[in-house]
């Protein structure tokens, strides 16, 4: 029954477990005298009852509840006995499914049967036996009832046998089953047991309903005699009268009784007595008001308005409720004011509890609401399921009807442009009023101010609302205390807020989830009202992933709007902070510092406007628009920063341009320079971002195709004619000069790209017209670093698409004669130049021009870039006087330092000098004097004093780059960051030349190696190391076409493969001093030594790949076999050889034609191995070549390829045998190896029927053996 449903959860679950004697099922119908018996064994036993319980103060808690338990037993007892008493009377057998059941029926068998066992049914879990029971009994007390009004002599049956004793309880006039029925349920909605109060009520109700012969007044006075509390009960017995009382008050009000009896007699009193029964229950305890109003409720419901003033409104006890609702905060009184009203006019029977006149505005004005703010507080008591209060004010406050219109003109308007004048109807605007006026009083100063318990209050109510809220009232729902209080408890995880917090905040994401007014409203309030630190400060992800949630044009247009709006707005500067805002502060300052440093140094309110700056552009991240549309968003977003990042206006905040037919406004207070730097910077993303996915450079139909970086330029160039407009700082000559060049250059190779359409060229153009439009951001950005390279790439642009009249008359931009260097000679330089201080977004256009340019790059400009590479990072000083942990470092790895690491380096500069830069290879510095070619001297010639001179300026900005900015970077730590972008072109250059054959892939080889195995090259950078070693690996190694070029003298490459194999089998050495190193740095240097082999191993494969791809004769490689033949002899001789088998096994396998060459010599030498496990090692070697000389499964002309290279070795295959059988391995898994190997060579030779001339090889020793 529904009034079970508004009992508090903690009262049920006290009253679980009672027994209830009245609703016992087990009693039949007892004679009279046997029921005067019973009353009086139960009057005894209460008693007994109430003698327990007054002297339970005085017993200990474990006696206490033993004596409960035994009065229990005592109780069970006399129910048991009373039963058997019961079944000794006689009863009316009856016929069919129901001859098992208890009946109760009259001496003569005038009255129609009564089965009490229904009463079992309505205890019933099961909500459908419950009901199917109450069917039952109103069925059959009907009958019973219509039966007894029939009868003449009603004495007769009177006098008979009867279900209990004659009581004056007003029920004279039912039947004695009826009236059994009747008191029985009545005492069994007291009963916690199971569903009994629910099944009982239910009963009741239904009895009540259909039979009129029970009498309300009659039904008042049993509830109260019966279920009368009295003084020798305690807790849990007066809460289950006091629940019974409610569930029989309710079960009358649900039988529509009352209405009917004011139907037929409208000057009743029967209901004034039931308000006067309930007002006076709900004034015992708090947890019975509400469920007691729920019940005057339903009676309204039913009632007819005219009967409200005189019977609900006039009724003792209910005046004097209202008037003290206000001083005692009385909810409930509040609940039925406002549901009588809704119902009729009546104003003035209320007191102060409601507003004379009534209206929505009076009842949400601040002055009424401060006054019932205690009854609102006091509605925390059922946390935590919401007073029913709540939503009758919430939908006095939004109604539905006006919503809807709201809402549709708010979605229309908000994805328009922003218009201040846009007019409201006097209904909305009166009903944001309501909405500001119960925010503010009820929700900020009444609520969050006070408890926990009535802040998840203030959380709940705001759930109410959102359902209903218009997308134009969340700036007022959500206001400065709201966020604030909401960040408070998310930033605090162990908070007792905190689950409320994040339910809340799970609620409203859903909210928004399908609505980008929505979303959009709620973003600018949680970063408004935390200045830009609403994910920072509670740790969470909540506005980045809203931002990520826009899927439309629309959407992302108004919030884009809306963040300029934000940006511009100075008023939330001049709010005053909440109560919370002292600790919101320090979070936020701890966060901002994570987040990022450079944001750090900026106040609050910076702060915001650096959030609005950064956010525009990521808008775009997410969003998968088509181009067209996309293009539009990029163009506002680009029109933003660059007003607010490049311009000030001198005359006001406001400027309008005639020619872009557009108004600009900037903020009132001076933007600071933080704040334009951010702009620039996020606008040269914007522009990076746009160049990678921008359509081909023109379309076919010959529309102006979406280029962001054309559009930019014109903008800049319109906006920096207007008058009233200048740039945010002021340039120098150069700097100006600078300017106007990279402006002037733009614009012609623009129309260069369109002239060129769809083309390669084309690409080269575009990719140099955004690195000019970024280079001039630069310029801006950081005024006078810059000149230089901006004028070199104009004369770059000027001379790689210039006509040759052009060439011939570019006057002072033309270098003389034949001391011009080569034009991508210059372009390189230009680039590296500006690699050092370039953001991001220049990177990535520096890259782009370099991917198409690539191909052109000449020898020398690619070994300015490896020179970079390999510049050590340790200066020539620090590495003379180092620590000893240095030079410890080098001799683990076995490197011994050069003191001449720089004469070395200059001489492997010389591009024209192939063998001189290969023969260095991947020893690093290791005897570098001594293996360099004769001719090494000149080696340096191709690089000039200018070259040396950029160089060194490279490195010169390196050195002094970033030292006095936060974060205090070293000059090694900004040479580790410049290596790096310079790998990221070497990259560039090796995947754009892959599959071309090109000897320069050897040269790129050779000096990243070098500059890997060389520990002063990437010392402190494990970074560093590793990305060498992974563009070696994908870039080289497994690169599937080699270079090619004859040119390349085999000499060359054998002497790589000589220093790749020492470096192989060099071992780990450790020196006395290494003792003292730590863990840590012996652990890393035992990996950068295991490395090194691993490099050493990869290279030689690949070097003899590229040998054996030339096609050479065996004569032409007798250098190379010899090379692996002294390999293989140290391994066998030689104990300090850490070369691998495995290394040695893997290079047979790839190179047949070594395994072919060198397997005598390697029979021979396994035989006479010094060591037992050198020898049994080197088997797998011998296997691995007769797996690739004598396959198995060969054809017949291969068979007889086999068997001759086979019978060539049959002597020294004799010998091995010989040497195995007798100087067999004492270790047991030797033994297997040896015998596997023999069983192995015996099969080979048995397929290719030599073992007859095999057996002729073998001493007989060996035979015998």
């Amino acid at each position: 029954m529904g009034f079970k449903k508004r009992s508090t959860k903690s009262d049920e679950e006290v009253l679980e477990g009672q027994t209830d004697l009245a609703a016992d099922n087990t009693v039949s119908a007892p004679s009279s005298k046997k029921i005067k018996m019973d009353g009086k064994k139960d009057a005894d036993m209460g008693d007994g009852v109430a003698s327990s319980f007054s002297v339970a103060n005085s017993v200990k808690p474990m006696e206490r509840k033993k004596k409960r338990k035994q009065v229990d037993k005592e109780r069970r007892r006399s129910v048991l006995e009373n039963e058997e008493s019961q079944l000794k009377q006689p009863i009316i057998e009856p016929k069919g499914k129901d001859a098992t059941e208890p009946v109760a029926a009259s001496s003569s068998s005038s009255l129609p049967e009564f089965h009490i066992s229904v009463f079992k049914d309505l205890a019933s879990a099961d909500s459908s036996v419950r009901e199917a029971a109450v069917e039952t009994m109103v069925t059959e007390l009907q009958e019973v009832q219509k039966a007894y009004d029939r009868l003449e002599n009603k004495d007769l049956v009177e006098g008979g046998l009867k279900l209990e004793a004659q009581k004056d309880d007003g029920l004279n006039n039912c039947a004695s089953s009826l009236g059994y029925a009747v008191r029985r349920l009545i005492r069994g909605v007291s009963s916690s047991r199971e569903c009994v109060r629910q099944g009982f009520a239910l009963g009741l109700t239904a009895l009540v309903a259909t039979i009129p012969s029970i009498k309300v007044d009659s039904l008042l006075k049993l509830i109260v005699d019966l279920l009368e509390v009295s003084s020798s009960m305690k807790g849990q017995e007066v809460r289950d009268c006091l629940l019974g009382r409610l569930f029989a008050y309710g079960a009358i009000a649900r039988s529509d009784r009352l209405t009917k009896e004011w139907l037929s007699d409208k000057n009743t009193l029967l209901i004034k007595e039931f308000m006067s029964a309930i007002i006076s229950l709900a004034s015992k305890k708090r947890y019975l008001q509400e469920p007691s109003v729920s019940i005057i409720l339903e009676i309204i419901e039913k009632l007819p308005a005219e009967a409200l003033l005189d019977h609900i409104l006039e009724a003792p006890g209910v005046p004097q409720w209202f008037e003290e609702a206000i001083d005692v905060g009385n909810p409930d009184a509040l609940l039925l004011a406002l549901k009588i009203h809704e119902k009729t006019s009546i104003e003035s029977k209320f007191g102060k509890l409601l507003p004379n006149p009534f209206s929505p505005s009076k009842l949400f004005s601040a002055d009424y609401l401060s006054s019932i703010s205690n009854c609102l507080k006091e509605s925390t008591f059922c946390q935590p399921r919401v007073h029913s209060l709540w939503p009758v004010l919430v939908n006095i406050l939004l109604p539905d009807t006006i919503l809807q219109a709201e809402d549709a003109v708010s979605a229309s308007n908000s994805l328009k442009k922003h218009k201040k004048g846009r007019k409201s109807s006097s209904s909305e605007e009166e009903i944001a009023n309501n909405v500001q006026s119960f925010c503010d009083a009820v929700i900020e100063r009444s609520l969050l101010l006070s408890s926990h318990d009535r802040k998840h209050l203030a959380f709940d109510v705001l759930l109410l609302l959102l359902p209903r809220l218009p997308s134009s009232f969340i700036p007022i729902v959500f206001s400065s205390k709201v966020v604030q209080c909401l960040i408070d408890i998310l930033s605090t995880k162990d908070s007792w807020l905190y689950k409320v917090a994040q339910h809340f905040l799970n609620e409203l994401l859903d909210w928004v989830r399908n609505d980008d007014v929505r979303r959009v409203a709620v973003i600018v309030a949680f970063q408004k009202h935390s200045n830009g630190k609403f994910d920072c400060i509670t740790k969470t992800k909540t506005v980045k992933d809203l931002m990520a949630e826009f899927k439309t044009e629309a959407g992302c247009m108004l919030f884009v709007q809306n963040l300029i709006n934000l940006f511009l707005d100075e008023a939330h500067a001049s709010e005053e902070p909440s109560d919370q805002s002292q600790t919101t502060d320090e979070n936020s300052e701890i966060g901002s510092i994570e987040d990022k440093d450079s944001i750090g140094i900026m106040g609050n309110a910076d702060f915001l406007k650096g959030w609005v700056i950064e956010s525009l552009p990521s808008v775009l991240k997410h969003l998968k628009l088509d181009p067209e549309a996309k293009f539009r968003v990029q163009k506002e977003i680009l029109k933003f920063l660059s007003v607010q990042g490049l311009f000030s206006a001198s005359l006001g905040n406001e400027v309008t341009s005639f020619e872009l037919q557009e108004k600009f406004r900037w903020p009132k207070a001076t933007t600071s320079t933080a704040l334009c730097k951010m702009c620039i910077e996020q606008l040269q993303s914007l522009l990076a971002n746009a160049q990678k996915v921008e359509e081909p450079r023109s379309l076919a139909n010959g529309l102006e195709p979406n280029d962001l970086g054309s559009y930019f330029m014109r903008f800049f160039s319109t906006l920096r004619n207007i008058p009233s407009v200048s740039l945010f700082r002021t340039l120098s000559d150069d700097d100006k000069e600078s300017v106007t060049k990279l402006l002037e250059m733009e614009s012609k190779l623009y129309k260069e790209e369109r002239n060129f359409r769809l083309s390669n060229d084309a690409n080269k153009v575009h990719a140099l017209r955004y690195l000019l439009i970024l280079l001039l951001l630069q310029v801006l950005l950081r005024p006078g670093e810059f000149c230089d390279a901006a004028s070199e790439l104009t004369i770059c642009c000027k001379k790689v698409f210039a006509a040759p009249d052009d060439l011939n008359s570019s006057g002072e931009d033309e270098l003389d004669g034949d001391a011009a260097p080569e034009l991508m000679d210059v372009l390189v330089d230009t680039l590296l130049s500006l690699l050092p201080q370039s953001s991001a977004p220049m990177r990535t256009a520096i890259e782009q021009v370099f991917r198409y340019f690539c191909g052109d790059v000449t020898d020398d400009g690619l070994m300015r870039m490896l020179r970079i590479i390999k510049k050590d990072l340790k200066p020539a000083r620090h590495q003379e006087a180092g620590s000893e942990d240095d030079d410890d470092d080098d001799d683990l790895l076995g490197i011994e330092e050069d003191e001449g690491m720089d004469e070395a380096e200059t001489g492997e500069t010389a591009d024209s000098d192939e063998q001189s830069e290969d023969s260095e290879a991947v020893v690093g510095s290791e005897g570098a004097d001594k293996d360099l070619p004769e001719d090494s001297d000149e080696s340096d010639g191709g690089m000039d004093d200018d070259a040396m001179f950029r160089m060194d300026t490279y490195l010169a900005q390196i050195f002094k780059e970033k030292k006095n900015q936060a974060g205090g970077e070293t000059a090694q730590s900004q040479l580790v960051l410049f290596k790096l972008r310079v790998l990221s072109l070497l990259e560039i250059y090796l995947h754009e030349n892959r599959g071309k054959c090109k000897p320069q892939v050897l040269t790129v080889f050779s000096n990243l190696a070098q500059a890997f195995v060389n520990p002063h090259t990437t010392e402190g950078s494990e970074q560093l190391g590793q990305r060498i070693w992974g563009i070696l690996q994908r870039k080289v190694f497994k690169e599937k076409k080699l270079p090619k070029d004859e040119s390349i003298p085999l000499s060359t490459l054998e002497t790589l493969l000589e220093k790749n194999l020492k470096l192989a089998s060099k071992p780990f050495k450790r020196k006395k001093s290494a003792s003292s190193l730590s863990k840590k740095k012996l652990t890393a240097s035992l990996t950068r030594y295991k490395m090194i082999v691993s490099l050493a191993q990869n290279s030689t494969y690949w070097i003899l790949k590229i040998i054996e791809a030339r096609n050479l004769s065996d004569s032409e490689l007798q250098g190379v076999f010899d090379l692996l033949q002294a390999v293989l002899e140290g391994y066998f001789d030689s104990k300090k050889s850490q070369i691998k088998s495995g290394f040695l096994k893997e290079i047979f396998r790839r190179n047949p034609r070594i395994s072919h060459q060198l397997f005598g010599f390697l029979l021979e030498n396994c035989g006479n191995a010094k060591s037992d496990f050198r020898r049994v090692e080197a088997l797998d070697l011998v296997i691995e070549v007769f797996k690739s000389q004598v396959p198995m499964n060969s054809n017949e002309s291969n068979r007889d390829v086999s068997k001759k290279f086979l019978k060539s070795h049959l002597q020294s295959l004799g010998h091995l045998i010989e040497t195995l059988v007798t100087k067999m391995p004492e270790k047991k898994s030797r033994k297997t190896e040896v015998h596997k190997c023999c069983d192995k060579i015996f099969q080979m030779i048995t397929t290719l029927d030599l073992t007859k001339a095999f057996l002729k090889c073998l001493e007989p020793g060996t035979l015998s053996a």
